[in-house]
């Protein structure tokens, strides 16, 4: 071997490492999110104990709006969950689960497709509660334009469920056709 080919051998090297590292660079970011997700758990009781507070002046409505405020927040986190997770174990680095028996079961057949799907109907999910939230309001958002309001509402929760729809199908004709070619091979 050449002395250059050695020293394009070791660049080589050095690039991959550098660029296999690169995966590291995430972790801040998911530690950011957990941080996130213990901001949304301060927002979480704080809306309760208004809502537990207040319970005896609000109306049916406003509790419901309330509660669905806090299932609201309960998704978010539920998709930050996901996000960390699932992110952190794909694309960083395994996550030793072997000695945890409380470990959720999604997590056994996690890839970075069912990720995908997760994400996206759970962003419909979001939607969802939202455009709940928006109906239920409707007659104190009328004043202000609210139909139109529901009317874009409707739309993006139309392109999520469309988009998560997409995606679970093509997700599933992907995995079939590597099927198919393990079967060939």
């Amino acid at each position: 071997m050449t002395l250059l080919s050695q020293t394009n051998r070791a660049i080589e090297k050095i690039i991959e490492y550098l660029v296999f590292a690169a995966r590291w660079l995430q972790a801040p970011v998911y530690l950011g999110l957990i941080i996130g997700a213990g901001l949304y758990v301060y927002k979480f009781v704080e809306e309760l104990v208004f809502l537990a507070q207040n319970v005896v002046v609000l109306t049916e409505v406003e509790v419901m709006l309330g509660i669905l405020g806090l299932i609201d927040i309960s998704m978010v986190m539920n998709l930050l969950v996901i996000v960390v997770i699932g992110g952190y174990s794909i694309f960083t680095s395994r996550i030793d689960f072997d000695e945890k028996e409380d470990r959720p079961q999604w997590i056994d057949h996690l890839d970075a497709d069912r990720l995908k799907v997760k994400l996206s109907t759970s962003l419909a999910s979001i939607s969802g509660v939202h455009l709940l939230k928006t109906f239920i309001d409707i007659h104190s958002e009328a004043k202000t334009d609210g139909f139109e309001a529901m009317r874009f509402e409707i739309g993006i929760h139309m392109i999520f469920i469309i988009s998560a729809l997409m995606l679970t199908w093509i997700v599933k004709i992907l995995g079939n056709s590597a099927e198919v070619k393990r079967v060939k091979a």
